[in-house]
């Protein structure tokens, strides 16, 4: 099992269980906008799957043993923490009004792009397996 996955996944699921029990009794009472509660409610949610999916992949590191799988793992890092994070951030700008939430917007589908290449990359890294 890759360690470092396996500790990173761990801490990415646990937040995600923090910041959804945050998003069920503490954000309703920042804010009440339906659309804010779906987009934080959103960004833990990919960001547990993904956290889930961080795990299989530290597991299927002992049976594929490629740089293929390595790069999957770093991509659903990179786009958790650009996907959810950007929304957690975009919550917050929207509740205090910031303009800063146009410059925080675009980054949030760049993270969905790592996301997907995370799984387009674990794919190849089966294909490409000789075993």
């Amino acid at each position: 099992m890759h360690k470092r996955f396996t500790i990173t996944a761990a801490f990415f699921a646990g937040l995600a269980v923090a910041l959804g029990a945050f998003g069920a009794h503490g954000l309703e009472k920042i804010t009440t906008d339906e659309k804010i509660l779906h987009s934080f409610q959103t960004g833990v949610q990919y960001q547990l799957y993904h956290a889930l999916g961080l795990l299989a992949i530290a597991i299927l590191a002992e049976r594929y043993k490629s740089n293929w799988i390595n790069w999957a793992g770093k991509s659903f890092i990179i786009g958790i923490i650009l996907f959810s994070g950007s929304l957690y951030l975009l919550t917050f700008l929207k509740v205090e009004d910031s303009p800063a939430v146009k410059i925080i917007g675009p980054i949030t589908p760049l993270g969905g792009l790592f996301l997907i290449a995370g799984w387009i990359i674990l794919m190849v890294a089966v294909l490409k397996d000789k075993k």
